[in-house]
């Protein structure tokens, strides 16, 4: 975790101009769920950088397959999901593993997207904060990742990521805001995405 969030730091500091705004909203202890933009590969390591805690993230099978940042993801414990359709067991699995950290009173993030952008949209928000909720019923925080599309790591050549190094150039602003967390009783995917679509534009 200590190396992780190091590693967050130095690709954070050194690479972008990070700022982060309303890192308030993100509770200093107790569990709660993350919900935020999916943009790039790194997304989750930004996350890292911003917030003043550990976080477990549930992220798509595929990533941990890519080089390097699969090695690190599967380092932070990250948690994989793959779709109910093509792996029943595993998609289970992850929504196992995702109350046992709500139930220890971590961080738990998500991508309620599924996947990450391949236009710079914000796409639908699927059900899944819609299941853990129906167990662990905790506060939702909607976060929402600024400027990282177009970056290396997006998927901005044609679909595909990290295909010219430093296309942006060094220190490329980026930016990740955070929004007041929202009662579980409150919370629909629709509704998240009106949060972190508003987020956006702040």
């Amino acid at each position: 975790e200590y190396l992780l969030r190091f590693i967050a730091f130095i690709l954070t500091r050194c690479f972008y101009r990070f700022k982060v705004r309303g890192d308030e909203h993100i509770p200093a202890a107790g569990a709660a769920i993350l919900v935020c933009n999916h943009v790039s590969f790194i997304d989750a390591m930004v996350l890292m950088a911003a917030s003043p805690r550990p976080i477990r993230f549930i992220m798509d099978h595929r990533i941990f397959a890519t080089p390097v940042l699969g090695w690190l993801f599967r380092l932070g414990k990250a948690i994989p999901i793959a779709p109910q359709k093509e792996d029943p067991a595993a998609y289970e699995r992850a929504f196992t593993q995702a109350r046992q950290v709500l139930a220890a009173g971590d961080l738990l993030a998500i991508f309620p997207e599924g996947g990450i952008t391949r236009d710079g949209t914000l796409g639908e928000f699927k059900g899944g904060v819609m299941k853990i909720l129906q167990t662990h019923p905790v506060p939702v925080v909607p976060l929402a990742l600024q400027n990282l599309w177009g970056s290396y790591f997006s998927r901005v050549e044609g679909g595909t990521a990290m295909v010219r190094p430093f296309r942006r150039g060094l220190f490329s602003p980026v930016g990740l805001v955070a929004g007041p967390a929202l009662p579980p009783a409150e919370v629909t995917p629709a509704l998240l995405r009106e949060r972190v679509a508003a987020l956006l534009s702040v």
